[in-house]
């Protein structure tokens, strides 16, 4: 990654999409180590991470993460999620923060140097054109090491430069003896009984981060 000590920067996290691509990697982000890592490469002005929450479940799996997160110098961002029923009559939670992520890149943008976006949402394509006209460098963080591949051809191409998250993983992967919470971002599962972990309990509204990356 190509930073400047004195630059500010601003992370912004797509937690379901991050933690959809950590998971199938296989390994835990240490949001910790993920935050170190940064200040000792930049001047790290704001870390913003996006999640919908259901509200009214009586434990949800993700809130120790986003507490944590919360005392220890991330700015969160949520939104109540959504629940529908697919068409196989199974109970399913949407929540997009596309927006909520976009707004806080346009209003943050002249306050930064440099923006390291934490997703592989093609959508965002046209968000990071609109901040390099303002003069500000992106970085799309994501991988090409699946198949398919979870980053938009298009949303590579736009940025400034593409880290793939497999590089980063010696610095910021979480220990098996680590007791901080563990990045689980997909939405909480409904209490229906036992999970298969395999199982995808969050739909994401737009799921072209999963295009297949061209030979």
């Amino acid at each position: 990654m190509k930073f400047y000590a004195q630059e500010r920067v601003a992370l912004f996290i797509d937690g379901a999409n991050l933690h959809a691509t950590a998971r199938t990697l296989n390994f835990d982000i240490d949001y910790k180590k993920l935050q170190v890592f940064f200040e000792g490469k930049c001047n790290l002005i704001r870390a913003f991470y996006y999640t919908a929450l259901i509200e009214d479940q009586e434990y949800s799996p993700i809130r120790p993460l986003v507490d944590w997160l919360d005392y220890n110098g991330y700015t969160m961002v949520t939104k109540p999620a959504k629940e529908f029923t697919d068409a196989a009559g199974r109970r399913k939670i949407k929540g997009n923060m596309d927006v909520e992520l976009a707004i806080d890149v346009m209003e943050m943008a002249q306050h930064l140097d440099h923006i390291v976006l934490f997703s592989g949402d093609g959508d965002f394509r046209r968000l990071v054109e609109a901040v390099q006209r303002k003069g500000v460098r992106v970085t799309v963080i994501s991988t090409v090491k699946t198949q398919p591949s979870m980053i938009a051809d298009e949303l590579r191409r736009q940025a400034d430069h593409f880290v793939d998250l497999t590089d980063l993983r010696p610095e910021i992967e979480r220990g098996h003896g680590d007791d901080r919470p563990r990045g689980r971002d997909r939405g909480e599962p409904l209490d229906e009984g036992p999970q298969d972990d395999d199982e995808e309990d969050f739909e994401d509204e737009d799921e072209d981060y999963y295009e297949p990356q061209p030979a």
